[in-house]
């Protein structure tokens, strides 16, 4: 597992589900369709995973129970997205649905990539001629060093940070902080619960098409959304569901709900027509947090240009200000 992942990591594992999408929609078994991508994977990477998947399918072991001997490899949401597949009967649609996933993801973060290039050089830039006046007049190199390297190692740590908590690849109380931090930056945290719920409802849908009992098809499809809160949500209404409450009383009463997905579920359960409504709720949940990424994706740069410019603003200022300081204690009065 890559330390930061990049565009091609998401655009490789989209290639893998997009193939594994066409090999099972043919009528190709799994096992087989898993030698066919061990063969020849998308990225060299991916051989000893699927090496470990083919050898535990050989063992008797399921699909689900194989990719989770593969440990960290594959994200969670995937897995229990896959498992949800395989219950249901519709593998096939589950990894054309996480080939789109990562097509997107990709497509979004080479984009808001390229965007910060230039803002990323003008921030280089102002950190590093900043001291150089102080550098020319004194000669001294290691004080003109501690000056950049104090400003680049707290930006490079936040940066680190951030984009570790992006990927989604930790325990689960790690993803519980960083779901209840991420929830408060502006359009990326409803960005996430969004196609969290989308995931949960592609999930939920397949599920109860192919009749899996509702307490087993609830569970499984929260642990898809890739959510820590949703998932552990949904797990806290089991209980009551045994005692004869219905997912739809317990969803009303959930804030962890948005009121739209409680009532046209709700409405769903009455009518009989739960899947057509989960179908709905994902396009409608996918369309919105796709939306907000995109609008996060376009604003970042722009942000980082604006922080930029004020801080050579501010060095330049300090600069001639200095300068000017300088003069006036040469000139007498």
């Amino acid at each position: 597992m890559s330390l930061f992942i990049l565009p091609r990591h998401f655009s490789n594992r989209a290639e893998l589900y997009h193939q594994f999408a066409r090999l099972t929609a043919a009528g190709i078994g799994i096992p087989q369709a898993v030698e066919i991508q061990h063969r020849s994977p998308p990225s060299h990477s991916f051989r000893l995973p699927l090496s470990i998947v083919l050898r535990r399918i050989a063992e008797g072991a399921t699909f689900s129970e194989a990719l989770h001997s593969t440990g960290s490899w594959l994200p969670t949401f995937d897995s229990a997205l896959l498992h949800a597949g395989e219950q249901s009967g519709r593998l096939p649609s589950c990894f054309e649905l996480l080939a789109n996933h990562y097509e997107r993801n990709a497509a979004l973060l080479k984009k808001t990539l390229a965007s910060l290039f230039y803002p990323a050089l003008l921030f280089h830039m102002a950190i590093l001629i900043a001291p150089l006046p102080d550098l020319v007049s004194s000669g001294n190199v290691f004080a003109y060093l501690a000056k950049t390297v104090s400003v680049f190692v707290p930006v490079y740590a936040i940066i680190a940070f951030i984009v570790l908590a992006l990927q989604g690849q930790r325990g689960e109380k790690s993803r519980k902080i960083v779901e209840a931090a991420l929830q408060r930056v502006p359009l990326l945290g409803k960005a996430r619960k969004n196609l969290a719920l989308a995931r949960l409802s592609s999930a939920l849908e397949a599920l109860i098409t192919a009749g899996v009992n509702i307490i087993e098809a609830w569970e499984l499809a929260g642990a898809a959304s890739g959510s820590p809160a949703l998932q552990e949500a949904i797990e806290s209404w089991k209980p009551q569901l045994l005692h004869g409450s219905t997912p739809a009383e317990l969803v009303q009463g959930s804030s962890a709900f948005p009121e739209l997905f409680a009532n046209l579920y709700s409405t769903g359960e009455i009518t009989g027509s739960l899947d057509i409504t989960m179908r709905r709720l994902h396009r409608l949940y996918q369309d919105e947090g796709e939306r907000q990424l995109q609008l996060v994706a376009d604003w970042t740069p722009k942000l980082v240009y604006f922080g930029v410019v004020i801080l050579v603003a501010w060095q330049v200022i300090r600069f001639w200000t200095g300068y000017f300081d300088q003069i006036n204690q040469v000139i007498p009065e």
